[in-house]
């Protein structure tokens, strides 16, 4: 039996290795800058989920809660505490985050202390938003500006007079002309 001649490297495979050197060059060659950090071959931007956890507690809500009060009826203000523990039974922890593409992350704690059944204090950080505040910070829709549609009377009266174009004159009636008897008799 004959031996088989030795292989020879074909067009395709030799321009596969070329291709595949010159992307393990190129990515080794420079860091990406800062702005294309998160971005693919400096093109495409990959897909970044909004992650959204916890309880969104507000200014408005805590303003609600009043020391003396159940824990359930702070429950049904401030709905569920995002972190209750068995060893601290007398603390509740109500964290929010949010993480969205070209913002930074937010992250907000309240914590709710009880002595036994009542409420004893409120720890609120400084920044703690309103709800109009809350809502308009996370809002991805921006308010457009509004056109003006009326003028001011300033405006009306710096406007210039338009001139008035001279009246026509009658017009004389075309045709023949009939008179007719009245209609009384």
């Amino acid at each position: 039996m004959k031996p088989a001649p030795p292989r020879r490297p074909t067009f395709r495979a030799a321009a596969g290795c070329a291709a595949l050197a010159a992307v393990v060059a190129g990515c080794s060659s420079t860091p990406p800058a800062p702005q294309d950090a998160n971005r693919l071959f400096g093109i495409i931007t990959p897909y970044r989920m909004e992650i959204v956890q916890g309880n969104a507690v507000t200014s408005d809500l805590v303003d609600r809660v009043r020391p003396g009060m159940p824990r359930e009826q702070v429950l049904e203000i401030l709905g569920t505490p995002l972190v209750a523990s068995m060893f601290h039974a007398d603390r509740w922890d109500y964290v929010f985050l949010i993480r969205r593409r070209g913002a930074e992350p937010q992250r907000r704690s309240v914590v709710v202390w009880f002595k036994g059944d009542r409420l004893d204090r409120v720890e609120v950080p400084p920044d703690l938003p309103s709800e109009r505040a809350f809502v308009a910070d996370i809002s991805n829709v921006r308010p457009r500006a509004v056109p003006v549609l009326e003028l001011t009377p300033e405006q009306r009266a710096a406007l210039p007079v338009p001139a008035r174009p001279p009246a026509p004159p009658a017009a004389e009636p075309v045709g023949p002309v009939r008179e007719y008897p009245p209609l009384e008799p």
